[in-house]
């Protein structure tokens, strides 16, 4: 029977060793439920992250722990570890080249429509789709049309912190004073230091469990879909398929942001390349 006690005493770091077999294990797995590969080279850092998993857990190796991962029917666990496994790192406005595009070249088409619909792929904490709705209350004022913006992401723990949509004042440092003023409560007492997304920019925004790597569940046809910085963790299949799938869920010209950091060929799956790392569907 596992040990599901903490022991702190009993367990330290040096003393947890990570064999081959297991490490290959962790590999396939993370590999054939989400896409996500590892290669061999990554060994330190999978030790390095999952060590303070096995000691909340009171395990003293890592067989245990892939005992426990295995045999956790609802995947919590599972799910625990990919929390763990991968960076959930975001920020607001993040490559401001992708709105200063949008702003040039695609507003004017929003403008004119009866609803906008737009996916941010993996958006980890949310300030990537609240980012976008704040962009799109700013340019579009009264004239915005009817809006939703979807928020997936394979973390429940980033997910939690999306919905809930609080942030240390930190990660508003050099934003305009005035932008803060219209989209944001500011924390008092206990609070004081964070801010709050106000109701009118959350109702925007709804945010739901996905897997990338799996069928979509209906979420629908869309005019933007954003994807960036997710693909660093996918090996060229994996991410030929997911380029294909997400072309799908995008409308007739339509267009797709992948990040600047991440490799597309300049014509994939009936998205043509029309910028650095932005993409129409024709």
């Amino acid at each position: 029977m596992l040990n599901t006690t903490a022991a702190p005493d009993l367990i330290r770091s040096s003393d947890i060793r990570l064999s081959m077999p297991v490490f290959k294990e962790i590999q396939s797995l993370m590999y054939a439920r989400f896409g996500i590969a590892f290669g061999d080279q990554k060994k330190e850092l999978v030790v390095s992250r999952l060590a303070d998993r096995l000691r909340q857990r009171g395990l003293r190796s890592y067989e245990e722990y892939m005992h426990l991962v295995r045999s956790d029917k609802d995947d919590g666990e599972l799910s625990a570890m990919v929390d763990v496994l991968t960076t959930n790192h975001t920020s607001l406005y993040r490559e401001p080249e992708h709105f200063e595009y949008l702003e040039r070249f695609v507003l004017p088409q929003l403008r004119e429509q009866p609803s906008i619909s737009i996916w941010s792929a993996g958006c980890s904490s949310g300030e990537e789709p609240y980012s976008i709705a704040c962009w799109l209350m700013e340019k579009l004022g009264p004239t915005l049309p009817k809006t939703t913006i979807l928020g997936t992401d394979i973390s429940g723990r980033a997910l939690k912190a999306a919905r809930q949509g609080v942030y240390a004042e930190d990660r508003f440092s050099g934003l305009q004073t005035a932008w803060r003023k219209r989209f944001l409560l500011r924390g008092e007492g206990q609070r004081a230091g964070w801010y709050r997304f106000k109701p009118q920019v959350q109702s925007l925004v709804r945010f739901r469990y996905l897997n990338l790597n799996e069928p979509f569940p209906q979420v629908g046809i869309f005019d933007i879909i954003f994807c960036r910085n997710v693909m660093i963790y996918f090996d060229q299949p994996t991410r030929d398929r997911l380029l294909g799938r997400l072309a799908d869920q995008l409308r007739p010209g339509g267009y797709f942001f992948p990040g600047h950091a991440e490799s597309v060929a300049p014509d994939v799956n009936g998205m043509k390349r029309v910028h650095p790392a932005v993409f129409r569907k024709t």
